[in-house]
C-alpha cells in the first residue's frame, strides 16, 4: 500500500518526465504522454486502496496550483493529461470531488444574476415586440411606412396592421418597466463581472486563448457539440473562450448601446449614440439581431451543460467545486 501510494504521489508531484522543458523533442514529448498514461492507470489500480485517497488529494492540489498559471503548446497538452489522470481518480474517490474549486464566488453570483436578468429581458422584450411586430431603418417608423421587415403574429394593439381580426391583451406597460429594471441590473452586474475580471486576471487566466491551444480537428470538434472530455471539468475549450470574450465584450456592450439608443432621455444626453447606429429605429432592429444572438448562444450553452453533465456543472456553478460530473 504505501508503495502504491508513493508511485501515485511521484505521478503528480515527483516524476521528472512530467516537468518537459518549453521546446521538447518528440521523444520527450512522447516520453511524457506516456508517463501521464501510467499515472492514470496507477490511480485506476489503486482504486481499492486506502492510500489512494491521499494520493488523489495530492494530485488535486498539484492540479489546482498548476492550472493557475499561464501555458501554451506542449504545456496545454501536459495540462490536458495531467486533468485526465486526476479524472479518473476523482471518478474512484467521490469523497474528494468536493476539494476541487472550479468557479469564484464572484463569478458564481455574477452568473446567476445576470442569468436571471436575461431570462427577465427576454421574456419582456418578446412581450415589447408583440405590441409592434414590425422593423424599419433609419429614424422614424411607423404603420403607415413600409417595414423593412415583419412578424406574421397578432399584436397587442389594434393600430397595427397585421391580418388578424383580433388583438392580443396588452402588457405593454408592466413589461416595459421591468425590462428597463432587468436591464440595469444586467448592466451593473456586467460592470462588477468585467472590472473584477481585468483587475484579477481572470480573462488573462481562463478565458483568452492560449497559443498552440487547439488545431482546427479539435475546433471543428467543439463546433459540431461533441460531449466536452473530462478535462474541461476544470478549464474552458478554445471555442467557449472565444464565444464568452465575444459575448462579454461585443455582443452585450452592443446589446446595451443599442438599448440605451432607442431612449430619449439618453438620447437627448448623447445625441451620439444613435447618430452612429443610423437613427432610433435603426437602433431596435439592431437591438432585435443582437439580442436574438444573445439568446441563441443561452441556448446552446444551456444544451452544452446538459450534455457535459447537468448535475456537476450546476454544482459547480453554485457550489464552486467541480464534482464527478463535471468532467
Amino acid at each position: 500500500m504505501a508503495e502504491m501510494s508513493a508511485g501515485l504521489a511521484n505521478c503528480f508531484c515527483g516524476q521528472p518526465v512530467l516537468k518537459p522543458p518549453l521546446n521538447p523533442s518528440g521523444g520527450q514529448l512522447a516520453g511524457f504522454a506516456g508517463a501521464a498514461a501510467r499515472c492514470a492507470k496507477t490511480i485506476e489500480a489503486a482504486r481499492s486502496e486506502a492510500a489512494n485517497a491521499a494520493a488523489v488529494a495530492e494530485a488535486f492540489k498539484f492540479m489546482i496550483g498548476y492550472r493557475k498559471r499561464n501555458y501554451s503548446g506542449v504545456q496545454h497538452e501536459r495540462h490536458r493529461l495531467l486533468a485526465v489522470a486526476v479524472h479518473r481518480g476523482v471518478m474512484y474517490n467521490p469523497q474528494m470531488a468536493d476539494s476541487l474549486p472550479r468557479h469564484t464566488a464572484l463569478v458564481r453570483a455574477t452568473h446567476w444574476i445576470t442569468a436571471a436578468a436575461f431570462a427577465a429581458l427576454l421574456v419582456t422584450g418578446v412581450e415589447i415586440l408583440i405590441s409592434h411586430p414590425r422593423f424599419y431603418w433609419g429614424e422614424a417608423g411607423n404603420v403607415g411606412m413600409t417595414p423593412l421587415f415583419q412578424f406574421h403574429i397578432p399584436s397587442s394593439r389594434g393600430t397595427v396592421p397585421t391580418g388578424y381580426s383580433y388583438t392580443l391583451p396588452d402588457q405593454n406597460g408592466w413589461s416595459r418597466y421591468l425590462h428597463f429594471q432587468s436591464a440595469w441590473v444586467a448592466v451593473l452586474t456586467g460592470l462588477l463581472y468585467v472590472a473584477w475580471g481585468l483587475a484579477a486576471g481572470h480573462f488573462r487566466r481562463n478565458l483568452v486563448p492560449k497559443a498552440g491551444s487547439a488545431s482546427w480537428s479539435t475546433i471543428a470538434g467543439h463546433l459540431r457539440l461533441r460531449r466536452p472530455g473530462p478535462e474541461e471539468a476544470w478549464t474552458y475549450n478554445p471555442v467557449q473562450r472565444v464565444s464568452y470574450l465575444l459575448v462579454i465584450f461585443i455582443l452585450f456592450p452592443l446589446v446595451i448601446w443599442t438599448g440605451l439608443a432607442m431612449s430619449p432621455g439618453f438620447i437627448s444626453a448623447v445625441p451620439a449614440s444613435v447618430t452612429l447606429l443610423g437613427g432610433q429605429q435603426s437602433a431596435r432592429t439592431l437591438h432585435f439581431f443582437v439580442s436574438v444572438a444573445l439568446a441563441l448562444f443561452a441556448l446552446v450553452h444551456v444544451a452544452m451543460v446538459i450534455r457535459a453533465g447537468f448535475g456537476g456543472r450546476m454544482r459547480a456553478m453554485i457550489t464552486g467545486r467541480a464534482g464527478r460530473e463535471s468532467a
